[in-house]
């Protein structure tokens, strides 16, 4: 069973972000970098799924030259060989055109089953996954919480709103968004981290791949942080009319109850 799992580098949930001089993008010299968090819960549930049924794990990053810090650590956690995208101007790619790079890349590998994070935790599509499955013509499913491989097809379980799941049947091979939280992660071991050094890491770039962000739908134009203001509302009348009336600003105006 082959299994490629897509995972991208983003900026440290703890860095402090500043918006670059250009107002497009934050200022990316000093920051740290890590993998997607859904990205690593789908490493996990590609790694699980092949310790169960035997296989192939096979990482796909698409980024920039420090994306190999990424692609090291998920072969440290047991991925067998990895395929990085090297490419400096990924942010210029909207989903559609990075969802065509991705399936490039994919083109001679054939696998059986896909995995990608939900969504990313930088810029928060939530597309890429389900764009890349119509490109390479895979059934697919989102949101997933549990895979269980059966005789050529899989059966998921997705989670949906206030505390209903949907499990659905899929036949081999196909493509699923994982959710954070499908299990627990794994640390790399020492062992791991040695092995990962003689571990396959094929390069290429996006003009090897014939794909360019050239006619993306989608551009951020401005980067900003949200305005800050106070505003004091006095509410006068009986205490029920004014408690009513506070209700009525919590609920449908701040959103807090």
């Amino acid at each position: 069973m082959k299994i490629i799992v897509c995972i991208k580098q983003v900026p440290a949930r703890d860095s402090q972000l500043r918006v670059a001089p250009s107002g497009t993008w934050i200022q990316d010299a000093d920051l740290t970098y890590e993998i997607n968090e859904p990205d690593a819960y789908a490493l996990e549930e590609g790694l699980q799924l092949k310790e169960k049924h035997g296989g192939e794990v096979v990482v796909l990053c698409a980024g920039p030259a420090h994306a190999a810090q990424t692609v090291r650590e998920a072969l440290a956690k047991g991925a067998d060989r990895a395929i990085h995208i090297e490419e400096d101007n990924l942010g210029s790619f909207d989903p559609l055109s990075a969802a065509r790079l991705l399936a490039a890349a994919l083109a001679a590998e054939k696998p059986d089953l896909v995995l990608t994070g939900l969504q990313s935790d930088d810029l928060g599509y939530g597309q890429t996954g389900v764009i890349l499955a119509e490109l390479l013509g895979l059934p697919h499913a989102t949101i997933i919480m549990q895979v269980e491989k059966q005789d050529g097809s899989i059966r998921v379980k997705r989670e949906l709103e206030d505390g209903w799941f949907q499990h659905v049947e899929m036949p081999l091979p196909a493509l699923l968004t994982i959710q954070s939280g499908i299990n627990k992660l794994r640390y790399a071991t020492l062992m791991g981290i040695k092995k990962a050094k003689s571990k396959e890491i094929r390069k290429m770039s996006a003009a090897d791949l014939g794909v360019s962000p050239e006619g993306a739908t989608i551009q951020l134009s401005r980067v900003y942080l949200p305005g800050r203001s106070k505003q004091t509302q006095l509410f006068e009348g009986p205490p029920k009319e004014v408690a009513a009336k506070l209700v009525e600003k919590l609920r449908f105006e701040v959103r807090v109850i």
